[in-house]
């Protein structure tokens, strides 16, 4: 049987950015549990705000379909957003909506987000973890009919959350997190 491969997406760009070390911290948990992982930055993959006009005329941006066919060969995604005015920063947003235009020959639009299992993420300074975001995105990707787990990982505190090692150092954080890496396992080789 193959390896599982999981992709990790942290949702910031932020230099120091919490979410960033969170993506960090569960791409580490997921290769301890034996998947092949691929942590990547939306930086790499810049893409203009969303606008049908645009998309009519040039089509949907090349960092679309690859971003899309990056998570096509993956069996399970993880997503880690910030949490801006209550709700998923637009860059999260604007990704997902470009990923739902690309569709390549034999398959229908969005189809990479109906065959493919979702984990979901986030980490704020406040008491309550980016669970607003979390809420917004789980929202989101439903609307997609993509399968996203029952557990998730609220992060509260996330600025007194890691070491000087930028690992997590609270028992509770901990064990939250490598309960969110089992259960995305799980789902992801049902699926394989």
């Amino acid at each position: 049987m193959a390896a599982l491969k999981i992709l990790v997406i942290p949702g910031s760009l932020r230099s120091g950015s919490h979410n960033v070390k969170l993506a960090a911290v569960a791409a580490y948990e997921f290769a301890r549990a034996g998947a092949e992982v691929t942590r990547i930055s939306l930086g790499d993959f810049p893409l203009p705000i969303y606008d049908g006009d645009l998309q009519a005329r040039s089509g949907v941006p090349k960092n679309a379909v690859n971003l899309k066919r990056m998570i096509a060969s993956h069996h399970g995604v993880l997503l880690v957003t910030p949490e801006y005015n209550s709700s998923v920063p637009p860059l999260v947003k604007n990704t997902i909506d470009w990923i739902t235009r690309v569709q390549d020959a034999n398959e229908s639009r969005g189809q990479v987000f109906r065959e493919k299992p979702f984990a979901i993420a986030a980490a704020s300074e406040s008491r309550l973890g980016g669970s607003r975001a979390l809420s917004a995105l789980r929202l989101i990707l439903s609307a997609c009919q993509a399968t996203v787990i029952p557990g998730q990982l609220a992060l509260s505190f996330a600025d007194q959350a890691y070491d000087d090692m930028d690992r997590l150092k609270n028992p509770s954080d901990i064990e939250a997190m490598k309960a969110l890496v089992r259960q995305l396992i799980e789902v992801s080789q049902r699926t394989m």
